[in-house]
């Protein structure tokens, strides 16, 4: 049997067994073990060993912990409610307003913290039982909530840019530079819908009643500068010195935990069982990206060696189709990975896969690593993975799985309109880094 024939097999079983449900590292590495050995004998063991010394080189993946660390401090400081809590009394007599809040709070938050199960727990636990008690829509408010926290996995800084970066060749700082038109841009077609929703019909979210917006113009000041002047702090002191290029990302990203517990003390809310809890979901969360970019990287490695990558690159080489063609189809593929994958197992499984036919085709690895990430927004809203909804049932039991999904649908729909733009007009994502790094 040829090895790419035999690195064809190890692909279907990989996707069969996943499916199936084994665990997604360990089927990668035992599968790669198994055929490498077959096809390519003692070096399987050999190419294992060397690429995971390799990655375990790569000190930029450090920073992964450190801001997942960081969400996780940011989320018991008490900050959030303060932002959310102003922007409701600023907006309240505008339909649609606690949409625009959560929208706008989320965008903040997830700037600082770049996490999406916090951004989406916090968002849940503050804003449905206002949402409920206002009588808003059940669906756009579960859209809101959800679609508001996955922009924490766009906006800067993202752990899944951080992970990418490497994995496709491209500098963290560049790729969170590019990420930024996209990840407002977003934002921003969440808002205009939901307002131009509400202006049609009122009944989706109407204007919160005057008890709940009580409050002068000073007291609403004050809200938003208490929730403001923390994040844009510690915005500065991570993502600022990594764009600006005065530190790495594992430098800003210890910034940026050292800046989250001060102001956690600082508003009373650090206790050490919340440090305990935050240690603790941080290990399980980044050994699990961890193990799983090892057993990736190693699954890649058997895979291109076997030679199946080469063939399949060439075969879609010779069908001559457009370089836009072909982004688009690779676009669409992915978007399918994200209904039954988490964004993980995507970057660094299957986009390495692709890589050698963007390569092949000179596109702009800066602009398609953007375009993944804006692609893999969906796979949290898309079921039946689509964490997002998981998490904001735990906080609203009262909400069904159903209208969650339905909700999700349409800011799904809204972020497939988003990729679609910064497919057309490239220069959305690429314009910041080309003005702060002459590219």
């Amino acid at each position: 049997m040829s090895p790419e024939l035999l690195g064809a097999i190890m692909l279907v079983l990989m996707l069969g067994a996943i499916f199936i449900g084994f665990p997604i590292a360990f089927t990668l590495l035992l599968l790669a073990l198994i055929f490498g050995w077959i096809g390519l004998g003692d070096r399987a063991f050999y190419i294992m060993v060397f690429q995971t010394i390799g990655l375990m080189k790569e000190e930029v993946l450090a920073a992964v912990p450190l801001f997942i660390f960081m969400g996780y401090l940011m989320e018991q400081g008490g900050l959030m409610e303060r932002l959310f809590r102003g922007f409701q009394l600023m907006m309240g007599p505008v339909p649609g307003s606690l949409y625009v809040g959560v929208l706008i709070t989320a965008t903040i938050f997830g700037i600082a913290a770049g996490t999406v199960g916090a951004t989406v727990v916090l968002m849940g636990i503050m804003a449905v039982p206002i949402m409920t008690k206002a009588g808003y829509d059940i669906k756009m408010s579960a859209g809101a909530i959800t679609a508001g926290g996955t922009l924490g996995i766009l906006v800067p800084p993202s752990v899944m840019l951080v992970v990418m970066g490497p994995v496709m060749g491209v500098s963290v700082a560049e790729l969170y530079a590019s990420c930024f038109g996209p990840g407002f841009l977003l934002a921003g077609i969440f808002i205009v819908y939901c307002l131009v929703r509400c202006f049609i019909n009122p009944r989706l979210g109407p204007p919160l009643p005057p008890e709940e917006r009580t409050g002068s113009i000073g007291a609403i000041a004050w809200e938003l500068t208490l929730g403001m002047v923390p994040h844009a702090i510690l915005i500065i002191a991570t993502l600022g010195t990594i764009v600006w290029g005065w530190a790495t990302p594992t430098e800003a990203a210890a910034m940026g935990v050292v800046g989250a517990a001060f102001l956690a003390i600082i508003y009373g809310q650090f206790t050490w069982q919340r440090l305990k809890d935050a240690v603790y979901n941080t290990l399980l969360q980044s050994s699990t990206v961890i193990f799983l970019a090892v057993c990736g990287n190693v699954f890649g490695a058997v895979f291109s060696r076997l030679g199946t990558a080469t063939v399949a690159t060439n075969a879609l080489l010779s069908w001559q189709i457009p370089p836009v063609a072909m982004l688009a189809l690779i676009m669409v593929v992915i978007f399918l990975l994200g209904w039954p994958f988490e964004w993980p197992a995507i970057i660094l499984v299957f986009v390495p896969l692709m890589q050698p036919i963007i390569l092949a085709m000179k596109i702009d690895m800066l602009w398609f690593a953007t375009l993944i990430a804006v692609n893999l927004q969906t796979a949290f809203l898309s079921p039946p993975v689509a964490m997002s909804a998981y998490y904001l049932k735990g906080v609203a039991p009262s909400w069904s799985l159903g209208d969650i999904y339905r909700g999700m649908g349409q800011f799904m729909v809204l972020q497939l309109i988003g990729l679609a733009l910064c497919i057309i007009f490239p220069e959305i994502a690429l314009w910041f880094p080309r003005y702060l790094f002459g590219k």
